[in-house]
């Protein structure tokens, strides 16, 4: 995407696909984005400025040179560095409101399970060697993953499931960092449920009744090949006495699986100047899956192959920081790092909707007339056997073979 490009072609149908309840100039108004006019005649100006630095990879100078030329604004670079430092807030709205569409459309839906990916992945100033910025992402699964909920934090935000809001009969599906106590307590309360893994020693396991729940005897008792389950509790404070019953997945992963997590361990050790524990060396042989999904409808392997969908945000993550290039940033100042954060996103999200369109039309609808939106396995929805009519089993049965092929990353 060429800076010509962006301001002859793609940008025009970009800001066209804007939702209709964005009014640029009243909204860059409101939150201070353009106050004065001098150089940048309008919103949707400012709005093709930022896009052109983000979206494009321009430096602030060659972005100044290239308003220039496009005839969008006049201006020097240090005069476009503080337009955009000032409008992060404003871009921030923008990216929002784009989200909230998507999230509309969500709530609204009548399927009984909908499966909720959770993920965050973190950002660098130049010459960085710690997290200065991290993107927490929540994305459903349909035909294909979509964001829907995004939240922006420094690097003392940690991963939590309460940044974002549910409905009942949302599935969250998270990896083990997402492991805590309260917050998956939090979900259960709100209707939904959830999918997570887990460590030895991430949360405090109980038996139902409250005695003391020996893992690694549990462990231990595993067959070679095949799941197991062990109905267990999720102590809620310091005395144990409130107890958040779930569902113990438990799996042996091969022993060549076991010896790269054992070798990931020990490097991570090594980095943070600690000696590994002895426990964290055993569990590396198993994957430890909890779940608050009822075992009648869900069994133990269906809780697995479920989970295998979580690498479907590992790529929409990917493909934000290989092509969008989301990674480098470019930014110390932190206003202008977010402006350039939202405008990545704001485009990321228009360009999500074209390619959308794409995949869910068929290619031949040209040639035999009118086009048609074609549903390829939309909207994902789970069920067993066994269920009661509501949802599409054939979907269900392609959920599952599809997170069971080989194309699949398996537990490591």
């Amino acid at each position: 995407m060429t800076p010509k490009r962006i301001s002859e072609d793609e940008l025009p149908s970009l800001l066209a696909r804007l939702p209709k309840t964005i009014d640029l100039e009243s909204s860059a108004a409101r939150s201070r984005a353009l106050v004065r006019r001098r150089g940048v005649k309008s919103a949707a100006s400012l709005l093709r400025l930022a896009l052109g630095y983000a979206a494009c990879g321009l430096s602030l100078r060659a972005a100044a040179a290239w308003a220039e030329v496009a005839a969008v604004a006049s201006l020097s670079d240090v005069a476009l560095l503080n337009r955009l430092r000032r409008a992060a807030d404003w871009l921030g709205e923008i990216f929002g409101t784009l989200l909230s569409e998507r999230l509309s459309e969500t709530v609204t839906s009548t399927d009984e399970y909908r499966l909720r990916l959770v993920d965050a992945t973190t950002l660098c100033h130049p010459g960085s060697r710690k997290t200065n910025w991290r993107l927490h992402i929540r994305c459903r699964l349909g035909a294909r993953p979509q964001i829907e909920q995004v939240e922006l934090s420094d690097e003392h935000g940690g991963e939590t499931l309460r940044r974002f809001g549910r409905s009942p009969g949302d599935i969250e599906i998270c990896d083990r960092g997402y492991a805590k106590a309260t917050d998956l307590a939090a979900v259960v309360e709100a209707g939904s449920d959830f999918i997570v893994r887990t460590g030895w020693g991430s949360v405090g396991l109980r038996c139902p009744d409250g005695a003391p729940f020996d893992l690694f005897a549990a462990l231990d008792g595993l067959p070679e090949l095949g799941s197991a389950e062990a109905t267990v509790a999720l102590t809620l404070d310091r005395t144990g006495r409130k107890l958040l019953p779930v569902r113990l997945v438990m799996l042996r992963v091969s022993e060549a699986a076991a010896e790269r997590s054992r070798r990931r361990a020990r490097r991570k050790s090594r980095k943070q100047g600690k000696t590994i524990r002895g426990k964290t060396l055993r569990a590396a042989g198993f994957v430890l899956l909890l779940t608050s999904l009822p075992a009648e409808r869900f069994s133990a392997d269906d809780i697995l192959a479920l989970y295998r969908l979580r690498w479907q945000i590992e790529l929409v993550i990917k493909r934000l920081k290989s092509i969008l290039h989301l990674d480098q940033l470019p930014a110390k100042d932190p206003n202008l790092a977010r402006a350039w954060i939202y405008s990545k996103l704001i485009a990321a999200l228009l360009l999500d909707e074209i390619t959308g369109q794409v995949l869910d039309t068929s290619p031949c609808a040209e040639r035999n007339g009118a086009a048609t939106r074609l549903t390829l396995a939309s909207p994902v929805r789970l069920t067993p056997d066994d269920f009661a009519g509501r949802f599409h089993r054939a979907a269900f049965a392609r959920c599952l073979d599809y997170s069971r092929s080989t194309s699949v990353p398996t537990f490591a």
